[in-house]
C-alpha cells in the first residue's frame, strides 16, 4: 500500500521494492530452493561422473583425448539446443535440467581432478608404494588428498557456473529464480528481474565461499602457520611413507 496516498513502488515498476519483496516472498524463497536444488544434484552428479572419467582418462592414456575431447564439445553446445535434444529423452521434467547441467560440468571437472592427480610429485607415490600401498589405498589415502585443492577448485568453478547456468531452465519451466527472472522479462517488472538476478548472484558468492571454507577445512597443510612456515601435504606424506 503506497504512503500518503501516492503510487507504491510496485505501481511506479521501481528497480528496487521493499513491497514486492514482502507480498512475494513465498515465491522468492520456492524458486530460491528449487535453484540451489537443481544446482547442488547436477554438480553431484557431475563429480560422480567426472571421477571415474578422469581415472580412465589418467591411466589409460590412449581415451584421455577423446574424453577431455568429448566433454569439450558437450561444453560447446548451445544450452537451448541441448535442452531441446534432452527432451524427448526426460519429456518435460527436472532431469532435463540437471543433465544438462552435468554434462556441462563434466569439462571442468574431469581436467582438474586429472591436473590434480597428474600434479602428484612421483617420489611420493613411489614411496608409498615402496611401503606396500596397493593401487586403491594409494589413489584414496595419498594421491586424493594431495590433489584435493585442485579438485575443489574445479567444484568452485562447476557450482558458480552451474548456478548462473540453472536460469536457462526456465525454457522448460525448472530454472528456479530463472522462472522469475523470464517472466519479468517478459512484463518488463523490473523489481522481479533485478530480485531474482541479485538472489542468483548472492547463491553464487555463498556456495564459493563456503566450498573455499570447506577446501581449507580439508586442506589445513595449505595454510600458513603462526610462524609463517607452510606445511605441505606433499612432504609430510613422504616423509610418513618414506
Amino acid at each position: 500500500m503506497a504512503q500518503g496516498g501516492g503510487p507504491g513502488c510496485l505501481e511506479r515498476n521501481d528497480w528496487i521494492c521493499g513491497e514486492y519483496l514482502r507480498t512475494r516472498s513465498q515465491e522468492l524463497l520456492d524458486a530460491t530452493l528449487q535453484h540451489v536444488g537443481i544446482t547442488v544434484v547436477s554438480v553431484l552428479l557431475g563429480l560422480l561422473v567426472a571421477f571415474p572419467l578422469a581415472l580412465l582418462a589418467r591411466h589409460r592414456r590412449g581415451v584421455a583425448g577423446p574424453v577431455l575431447g568429448l566433454t569439450t564439445v558437450l561444453y560447446t553446445v548451445p544450452s537451448l539446443a541441448m535442452f531441446a535434444l534432452l527432451t524427448p529423452v526426460f519429456g518435460v521434467s527436472p532431469s532435463v535440467v540437471v543433465t544438462g547441467l552435468v554434462l556441462y560440468s563434466l569439462t571442468i571437472l574431469v581436467r582438474n581432478i586429472l591436473a590434480g592427480l597428474d600434479g602428484v610429485p612421483a617420489e611420493v607415490r613411489e614411496a608409498a608404494r615402496g611401503m606396500g600401498y596397493g593401487s586403491a589405498r594409494l589413489l584414496f589415502e595419498v594421491e586424493l588428498p594431495l590433489a584435493l585443492p585442485a579438485l575443489v577448485a574445479g567444484v568452485r568453478i562447476a557450482t558458480v557456473s552451474t548456478v548462473a547456468m540453472t536460469t536457462i531452465g526456465s525454457v522448460v519451466g525448472y530454472g528456479g529464480l530463472g522462472n522469475l527472472i523470464a517472466s519479468g522479462m517478459e512484463g518488463f517488472f523490473k523489481a522481479e528481474v533485478l530480485t531474482a538476478s541479485v538472489l542468483c548472484v548472492l547463491l553464487a558468492l555463498v556456495a564459493d565461499l563456503l566450498l573455499l571454507g570447506l577446501q581449507r577445512l580439508l586442506t589445513p597443510w595449505t595454510r600458513p602457520r603462526s610462524g609463517g612456515r607452510r606445511v605441505r601435504r606433499g612432504a609430510a606424506v613422504a616423509k610418513a611413507v618414506g
